[in-house]
C-alpha cells in the first residue's frame, strides 16, 4: 500500500508537471468516433507495435523444425528461461494454462515501454488549430503511458487470475486459504484456537480488499513509471544517457508487472499442489 501511494503521488507529480508542457497525461484522439467513443495515438502505437511483434516471431520461428533454426532457437531459449522462472512460482498443476498469458503480458508490456525510445514518438505529429489557439497532436504514444491502456492490461490480468484459481484450486481451497485456521489444532491449546479463528477471518476480509484493489495497483504502478519516464525524456530534450536507464526500467517494469501476475496466482495455486503432494503421501502412508 505504502509503494502504491507513493507511484500515485509520483504521478500526480508528473501530470502537474505535463500541464506545464511536457506529456499530455491523456492520450490524444485522433479519430472521434463520437458519443465518447475515439481512436488515440496510444491504441495506435499499440495496434502498431503488437503487428509488428507478431510478424517478427513468425519470422524468426518459420516452420518449426526439429533441428531449430537460429530464430527459432532464440526464441526456444527467451521461452525456456521465462519458464524456469515462472513454473515454480505458481506451480506445476496451473503453470500449463498460466504460462501463454505470462510469456505474452511480458513480452508485450516490455516491446510497448520500449516503443517510447523510437525516433519520432511524442515528436511527429500534426498542428492543429483549436478555440485555445494551435495544439500540436502527437501520432506515436507508448501504449503503456496511457492510463487507460494499463488498466485495460491489469483488468486482463486479473480475470485471467480468477479464472484459473477458480479451475485449478477450486472455491474451497480459495476459501480455506483466504479464511481458513492456519494454526495446527494438535499442537495449539483448545481456549485459543477459536480466537485464532476468528483472528484469521478477519485477515482474510483483508486479504479481499487487497485482492480488489490489484488491478488498480499493477496499472497505477506501470503508467507512472512509463509515463514518468516519457516526461523525463521530453524534459530533458531526449539526452542519450536517459535512454539506457529509460531500457532497464522499462524492463524492470514488465517483469514486475508479470511476476505479480504469477505470484498471485502462485499463492493459490502453488500452495494446491503442497496440498495435492501432502494427501498423496498420506494416501502412501495408509497403505
Amino acid at each position: 500500500m505504502l509503494v502504491s501511494s507513493l507511484v500515485l503521488l509520483a504521478c500526480t507529480g508528473a501530470t502537474a508537471s505535463a500541464s506545464e508542457g511536457g506529456v499530455s497525461p491523456s492520450a490524444a484522439k485522433l479519430i472521434d468516433l463520437g458519443h465518447g467513443w475515439a481512436i488515440t495515438n496510444a491504441m495506435v502505437t499499440g495496434w502498431g507495435v503488437s503487428l509488428l511483434l507478431i510478424a517478427l516471431v513468425l519470422w524468426l520461428v518459420g516452420k518449426p523444425s526439429v533441428i531449430p533454426t537460429k530464430g527459432q532457437a532464440v526464441m526456444e531459449s527467451l521461452i525456456e528461461g521465462l519458464r524456469g522462472l515462472f513454473e515454480p512460482i505458481v506451480g506445476k498443476k496451473a503453470f500449463p494454462a498460466t504460462f501463454p498469458l505470462l510469456v505474452t503480458l511480458f513480452v508485450f508490456i516490455l516491446i510497448q515501454n520500449w516503443s517510447g525510445l523510437l525516433p519520432g514518438v511524442g515528436t511527429i505529429g500534426w498542428e492543429r488549430e483549436t478555440a485555445h489557439g494551435s495544439q500540436f497532436t502527437p501520432w506515436i504514444r507508448p501504449f503503456t503511458a496511457d492510463f487507460n491502456s494499463t488498466i485495460a492490461l491489469a483488468l486482463i490480468s486479473f480475470g485471467a487470475y480468477l479464472i484459473i484459481i477458480f479451475k485449478y484450486a477450486g472455491p474451497k481451497l480459495i476459501l480455506k486459504d483466504l479464511f481458513g485456521n492456519k494454526a495446527d489444532k494438535a499442537e495449539t491449546p483448545g481456549w485459543l484456537y477459536p480466537f485464532l479463528s476468528l483472528v484469521f477471518l478477519l485477515v482474510g476480509c483483508i486479504e479481499v480488499f487487497s485482492i480488489l484493489i490489484r488491478p488498480f495497483t499493477l496499472s497505477v504502478r506501470l503508467f507512472g513509471n512509463i509515463f514518468g519516464g516519457e516526461n523525463l525524456l521530453h524534459g530533458t530534450g531526449f539526452f542519450f544517457v536517459f535512454y539506457f536507464m529509460e531500457m532497464l526500467v522499462g524492463l524492470i517494469q514488465a517483469l514486475v508487472f508479470t511476476l505479480l501476475s504469477a505470484v498471485y496466482i502462485g499463492l493459490i495455486c502453488n500452495h494446491g499442489d503442497d496440498h495435492a503432494e501432502d494427501d498423496a503421501h498420506g494416501a502412501g502412508a495408509h497403505h
